[in-house]
C-alpha cells in the first residue's frame, strides 16, 4: 500500500532522515516511535507534502506521491492530523468538516450524511453547531482533528500524537474510538505516539526511529525488548 524507500531529508547541515525505509500494508496500524527529534514527524511531513525530501522514493498504491501536490495526496487517500489541533476559526464543528470534505474529495462534493456519521463516530455530533475554536475541550479538539481527516475519505490515516496531553481516562476512551474508526472505515493507520502502552494496544507493528534512522521494525512486544531500542529511550540496556 505505502512504500517508503531510502528517504533522506536535510535541513541545512542537519540530516533529519537518513535512508529511512518502511512499508504499511492494507488495514495495518503501524506505530512510529522513538525519542523526540528522531524523525517521526518529519516523515509525516514528507508523506503529506509539507517537506520535500533530498532523496528517496515514496509510493502509495503504485503512485509516486513525491510528484503530487499536498492536495493531490489527499485525493489519493492520505489523510493526517497534527499534534496541535488546528480548527478553522469562526466556523462550527460541522462547517470544519464541510470545508475539509469539499477540498479533500476528488469531486469536491459535500456528503452531509457522511459528515453526521463521522461526527457520531468521534462523539461530536452533539457539538456539531458549536464554534470549533472556542466551544470544545482538548479531547474534543483532538477528535475534530480526526474528523476533519476522515471527511476527506482517506484509506490511510496518519495520526500525529493525537493522544498527547490527555489524561488517562480520556486517553483510553479515545483509543477505543480509534479502534472503532479503523473497523468502521476499513483504514490503514500510521500512529506517532510516545506512550508505549498505547502503541502496544493499538498497533500491529512498530518502526523505531533514532537520530533520523530506523533502528527496528517488527512486532511491538518483541521490538520493545530489543536492546538497541531500550538504549535509544533510556541510554542503557536492561537485563
Amino acid at each position: 500500500m505505502l512504500k517508503v524507500k531510502d528517504l533522506c531529508v536535510s535541513f541545512g547541515g542537519v540530516r533529519a532522515l537518513q535512508n529511512v525505509s518502511f512499508e504499511v500494508q492494507q488495514h495495518e496500524v503501524l506505530g512510529l516511535v522513538g525519542p523526540n527529534g528522531a524523525g517521526k514527524t518529519t516523515s509525516f511531513n514528507v508523506l503529506s507534502g509539507i517537506v520535500k525530501p533530498t532523496a528517496g522514493e515514496v509510493t502509495y498504491n503504485g503512485h509516486d506521491i513525491l510528484k503530487s501536490s499536498m492536495h493531490q495526496r489527499v485525493t489519493h487517500g492520505i489523510g493526517r492530523t497534527f499534534q496541535i489541533p488546528q480548527p478553522m476559526h469562526e466556523l462550527t464543528v460541522r462547517e470544519n468538516l464541510i470545508v475539509s470534505q469539499r477540498f479533500g474529495r476528488p469531486d469536491g462534493k459535500v456528503k452531509h450524511q457522511r459528515i453526521d456519521e463521522i461526527l457520531k463516530s468521534v462523539n461530536l455530533l452533539h457539538k456539531a453547531e458549536s464554534d470549533a475554536a472556542t466551544g470544545l475541550a482538548l479531547t474534543e479538539r483532538k477528535a475534530l482533528e480526526v474528523a476533519k481527516a476522515l471527511a476527506t475519505e482517506p484509506t490511510l490515516l496518519m495520526l500525529d500524537e493525537v493522544l498527547a496531553g490527555l489524561e488517562t481516562t480520556s486517553k483510553k476512551q479515545f483509543m477505543e474510538t480509534l479502534k472503532e474508526i479503523r473497523k468502521q472505515y476499513s483504514l490503514s493507520m500510521i500512529v506517532i505516539e510516545h506512550d508505549i502502552e498505547t502503541i502496544m494496544k493499538l498497533c500491529d507493528r512498530v518502526v523505531v526511529f533514532n537520530f533520523g534512522k530506523v533502528i527496528a521494525d517488527g512486532d511491538p512486544e518483541e521490538t520493545f525488548r530489543n536492546p538497541e531500542v531500550v538504549r535509544s529511550y533510556t541510554g542503557e540496556v536492561h537485563a
